[in-house]
């Protein structure tokens, strides 16, 4: 079930995004987030859902501010991850669906995806759910002594 994640999920939240950024290109992040960020991220003002079974959190989106300054205030970024055993279960349709939902209820207009040209899985999906891509960035990525490219997912919401 979808819910609001909550700042008791940041053990949960902690599995599911720690292995990710320390051992994928998925991610360009190179510090791993504590459980007490991902609690203050819980408590925040962003949207944050968590797919929830069997008391356990299986996979979570949520979106953020696309970039600073007001004239981008219609418009997110988001990032969304699964467990391995959440994955090919339409888990990840549906949390994206609903964190966009919320998205455009709060009157944005446009939800973007920043995904790592490695991860062809990620590029799938998103198109899969509706994103468009709309540019590469070349190189902009540094992570595991390589330069990474980014690619540029939209949705209109």
């Amino acid at each position: 079930m979808i819910r609001p994640a909550l700042p008791t999920d940041a053990p949960g939240l902690w599995a599911i995004w720690t292995p990710v950024i320390r051992d994928t290109t998925h991610i360009f992040h190179t510090t791993e987030r504590s459980e007490d960020e991902i609690a203050a991220l819980a408590q925040g003002a962003d949207p944050f859902l968590v797919w929830e079974e069997g008391g356990q959190v299986l996979g979570f989106a949520r979106c953020f501010p696309f970039r600073a300054g007001n004239g981008y205030a219609q418009t997110v970024e988001h990032t969304i991850l699964l467990r391995p055993d959440a994955r090919g279960r339409g888990i990840g349709r549906r949390l994206i669906d609903a964190l966009a939902d919320t998205a455009a209820a709060q009157g944005k207009h446009t939800m973007w995806g920043a995904i790592s040209a490695e991860n062809a899985a990620g590029i799938a999906f998103h198109a899969a759910c509706g994103f468009r891509e709309h540019g590469r960035l070349p190189e902009v990525g540094y992570k595991f002594g390589r330069w990474l490219d980014l690619v540029l997912m939209g949705r209109r919401l």
